[in-house]
C-alpha cells in the first residue's frame, strides 16, 4: 500500500511520502484554524507546513516540482498561509488593531521585494554563465573571472528569501495570542528589514569587477589557447545529460592518443556530468560560437552520436570526420543513414563492416575502418580456474525495459530457476549476482524477481559459511577490509581536496585538473578493486549492486557469466570465457542465433535453464569446451585481432586520416596559390587600359 502510494507521488521515500501527506493537509488545517479561530492550532498547523514544505524542497522531491505546474507552487504556498494569517486576525476581531494593518502592510512589502531579488537573481545567473565553459584550460592567466557570490546567496534562493517571513508570522501570532501589538511589529520590522538587507547583498554581483568579462573577451582567451595548445584530433558530442556515458567510455582512448586531443561539448549539462579527465574540454553552447573557434590545427574530428548539432563542426573542409559511436551492437542505431555524412566510420571489427554492407544505407565499404575497441582493454583474457578455487558464475541480467518484451530480460521468466541451479551446482561453484540499476523501474514483476534472487544468492551464502568444506582465512580477509578502509577515507580525502568550484565561471577559471591527484585517485580505484575481492572468501555468493565494484572488474574475477541480449555480451566476448545467454521469449536457439551475432559462440538457455551444465563443464574442464573456437572466431569478428591491440589500431587510424586531412588541405592551398599566380600574371600581361576579363565576363556577347 505504502509501495503503491510512493509510486504515484513520484516520492522517494516513505519518509517524503509522509512529508507530502503533512504539507498538503497542513493548508486545510490552516484553514479550520483561521476559522474557529485557534491561535495555537494555527501555529501548530504553520509550523507543520514550513517544516514539511523545507523537507521536500531539501530533497528535491518531484512532488515539489509538480505543485509548481500546477499553479501552487512555493510562492503560492506562501502567500496563501499569510492570507490565511490576516484571516485569523479578522475573526480574532483585531481588524481595527494597527497589528492587523501591519500584517497586511508588511506582506504587501515583502511581496513588492520579491520582483528585484528574483530579478537580481537571475541577472547575476545571466552575466556569469560563460559563453565557453572549460576544463584543464588555462583561462585565468588570460581574462580576470572574479569569484562566484556566495553559494548561500544563490542556492534555493527564492525559498530562502520566501522563508524569512517566518519572523513576522511568529511575531503577528504572539501579538494575537498575548493582545500585545510591539512584538508583532517587531517580527514585521525583522522580516521587512532581513529582506531589504539581502535584495541590496545581491546589487554588487550585477556590476562591476564581479561580473566576468563579455562574451568576444573570454572567446578571444579561448581562441589564444587554442594558438598555444595546437589541438589535432577532437572529440565532439552533443546530447542529453543522460547520455554523457555515450562520451565518458571514450576518455581512457583520448587521453592515450598520440596526437593533441581536445574534447568539445555542446551542451552544459554534459560537462556537468563528464567523469574526471586530464584532456581539455571546451563547452560551447552556442553554434555561431562554436564556428567562430580557431580550431585550424585539427585534421581529424570523432563523434560519437549522431545528432544534429554535428553539421556545426561537420561544415569544416579542413578536418576529416569520422563517425565512432558508442557501442557495437546489432541495433539498428549501429547502421543509421546519417552515417554517410562522414569521411569515416571506424568499427570495432568485421561485424560492423558487415553490419553497414546488409542494411545498405548508403556507407561505401571503402569509408569503412577496423579499429577494435579500446575500451575493453581492461577485460583480462581468461586463464582457466586456478587449481586453490572453486569456479565463479557471473549473472548479469540486463533490465525490462520500457516495452514489456519478455525477451529484454531473463529474470523474470528465468533468473530464480538459473540461481538456483548455480547455488546447488556439484561441484560447486561461487555465484556473483548483478542486476542492471535500471530493474524494477518500470516492472513491479521484474522487481519482485530480483528480490527473491536477492535472497537465494544470501541465503546460499550463509549456508556456505556453516559448511565444514568451505573455509576463511578471517586473519587476510580482516586485513583487507582495513586496506579498504583506509583507501576509502584516502578518496573521500582527494574528492574534497579540490573544494567547491561554486559556479559554471569559477569552475572554468579553477578547471585545470591536478595531474598527480588523479593518477593517484586512479591508483587507489585499482588497489580498493584488489583489497575488496580479498574482503571475503573467494567462494562466498554475492549480490553485487552500486557503481563499484565495476562490470568490468566482475569479468575479471568471473570464469563464465549468464546474461541477456544487450552490450554486457558484447563486452564479455572479449575475455574469451564461456558464456551463456537466455532466450528469454524462447523464439528458438536457431532463430536466436540468427537474429544475434553475439550468441553464435554462446550457450543458450531456456527459461528452465536445463542447458546450465553445459556452461559448467566448458568452465570445469575447459579442454573439452566445444565453443572455444567458436569464441576465438566471433571475438576476432565482432572485436577484430588482438594483435595490434585496439588503441594501437586507434591511434594508427587517427594518423592515417589526419595525413589524408594534411594532404588535401596542402592540395587545396597549392590550387589556391596557383590561382593567384595565374590571376596576377594575367594582369600583368594586361594592354594598359584594357579591362582583365573575369569568371562571368562575356566579352559583350549576348550582353543586350
Amino acid at each position: 500500500m505504502i509501495s503503491t502510494a510512493i509510486r504515484v507521488a513520484r516520492v522517494g521515500s516513505a519518509a517524503e511520502l509522509a512529508a507530502a501527506v503533512l504539507m498538503v493537509a497542513g493548508f486545510p488545517a490552516l484553514m479550520l484554524a483561521a476559522l474557529v479561530p485557534s491561535v495555537p492550532a494555527f501555529a501548530a498547523a504553520a509550523a507543520v507546513t514550513y517544516l514539511a514544505d523545507h523537507y521536500l524542497h531539501r530533497k528535491g522531491s518531484y512532488l515539489i516540482n509538480r505543485l509548481g505546474k500546477v499553479r501552487a507552487g512555493l510562492s503560492i504556498r506562501f502567500l496563501i498561509r499569510q492570507l490565511l494569517l490576516v484571516l485569523l486576525l479578522a475573526r480574532l476581531s483585531l481588524a481595527d488593531n494597527l497589528i492587523y494593518y501591519g500584517a497586511i502592510a508588511c506582506f504587501i512589502a515583502f511581496y513588492g521585494l520579491q520582483a528585484p531579488h528574483g530579478a537580481l537573481v537571475q541577472l547575476i545567473r545571466n552575466r556569469r554563465r560563460m559563453p565557453v565553459a572549460t576544463r584543464n584550460v588555462d583561462l585565468k592567466s588570460r581574462i580576470r573571472i572574479p569569484d562566484a557570490p556566495p553559494r548561500r546567496l544563490l542556492h534555493r534562493s527564492a525559498e530562502k528569501m520566501l522563508h524569512l517571513d517566518l519572523a513576522a508570522v511568529v511575531g503577528i501570532l504572539l501579538a494575537a495570542q498575548l493582545k500585545s501589538s510591539l512584538i508583532g511589529f517587531i517580527g514585521i520590522g525583522i522580516t521587512v528589514a532581513l529582506a531589504t538587507l539581502y535584495v541590496l547583498t545581491l546589487v554588487p554581483y550585477v556590476r562591476g569587477r564581479k561580473i566576468p568579462p563579455n562574451a568576444e573577451r573570454v572567446l578571444a582567451a579561448v581562441d589564444d589557447w587554442l594558438g598555444e595548445y595546437q589541438p589535432e584530433t577532437v572529440l565532439y558530442f552533443s546530447g542529453s545529460k543522460d547520455s554523457a556515458y555515450q562520451v565518458n567510455m571514450w576518455l581512457d582512448t583520448m587521453e592515450k592518443l598520440d596526437s593533441k586531443p581536445l574534447i568539445i561539448l555542446r551542451e552544459r549539462a554534459i560537462l556537468n556530468n563528464l567523469a574526471p579527465t586530464t584532456v581539455p574540454v571546451i563547452c560551447v553552447p552556442g553554434g555561431v560560437h562554436l564556428m567562430n573557434l580557431d580550431l585550424s590545427t585539427v585534421r581529424v574530428a570523432l563523434y560519437a552520436a549522431n545528432v544534429g548539432k554535428n553539421i556545426h563542426l561537420l561544415r569544416v573542409p579542413t578536418m576529416k570526420h569520422v563517425f565512432i559511436g558508442h557501442g557495437d551492437s546489432d541495433k539498428l542505431a549501429s547502421v543509421n543513414p546519417f552515417s554517410k555524412v562522414y569521411d569515416e566510420v571506424w568499427t570495432a571489427g568485421r561485424a560492423g563492416r558487415d553490419r553497414y554492407a546488409i542494411a545498405d544505407v548508403g556507407v561505401r565499404d571503402d569509408d569503412i575502418v577496423e579499429v577494435g575497441r579500446p575500451q575493453l582493454a581492461p577485460i583480462q583474457p581468461w586463464q582457466g580456474v586456478p587449481e586453490d578455487r572453486i569456479p565463479t558464475v557471473l549473472y548479469a541480467p540486463t533490465w525490462e525495459g520500457w516495452d514489456g518484451n519478455p525477451g529484454n530480460t531473463s529474470i523474470v521468466l528465468a533468473g530464480e530457476n538459473i540461481v538456483r541451479k548455480l547455488v546447488a551446482a556439484d561441484p560447486p561453484v561461487r555465484v556473483l549476482y548483478k542486476p542492471h540499476p535500471f530493474t524494477g523501474t518500470v516492472s513491479k514483476e521484474a522487481g519482485a524477481a530480483h528480490q527473491r534472487i536477492t535472497a537465494l544468492v544470501r541465503k546460499a551464502a550463509a549456508e556456505r559459511a556453516m559448511d565444514p568444506r568451505f573455509v576463511a582465512d578471517t586473519a587476510a580477509q580482516a586485513q583487507a577490509k582495513a586496506e579498504l578502509d583506509r583507501i576509502e577515507a584516502r578518496l573521500a580525502q582527494l574528492s574534497g581536496a579540490g573544494g567547491d568550484r561554486g559556479d559554471e565561471a569559477e569552475a572554468t577559471r579553477e578547471g585545470l585538473v591536478d595531474v598527480a591527484r588523479h593518477e593517484e585517485v586512479a591508483r587507489l580505484r585499482a588497489e580498493w578493486n584488489d583489497a575488496y575481492w580479498r574482503s571475503f572468501p573467494d567462494w562466498e555468493h554475492r549480490v553485487i549492486t552500486g557503481a563499484e565494484p565495476r562490470l568490468y572488474d566482475c569479468f575479471n574475477v568471473s570464469d563464465a557469466m549468464v546474461s541477456d541480449i544487450s552490450s554486457v555480451v558484447s563486452d564479455f566476448i572479449a575475455s574469451g570465457k564461456p558464456y551463456a545467454v537466455t532466450d528469454s521469449a524462447e523464439v528458438g536457439v536457431e532463430e536466436f542465433k540468427r537474429n544475434n551475432t553475439a550468441v553464435r559462440a554462446a550457450v543458450i538457455l531456456s527459461n528452465s535453464a536445463k542447458e546450465l551444465g553445459e556452461l559448467l563443464s566448458a568452465v570445469r574442464d575447459p579442454a573439452a569446451d566445444p565453443l572455444a573456437e567458436d569464441r576465438k572466431e566471433l571475438k576476432q569478428y565482432l572485436l577484430g585481432p588482438d594483435e595490434p591491440t585496439s588503441l594501437e589500431q586507434f591511434n594508427t587510424a587517427v594518423a592515417n586520416l589526419a595525413l589524408k586531412a594534411e594532404t588535401r588541405n596542402v592540395g587545396q592551398q597549392s590550387r589556391d596559390a596557383a590561382a593567384l599566380a595565374e590571376a596576377e600574371t594575367e594582369l600583368a600581361n594586361a594592354v594598359p587600359g584594357q579591362r582583365v576579363s573575369t569568371a562571368g565576363d562575356t566579352d559583350g556577347v549576348g550582353t543586350g
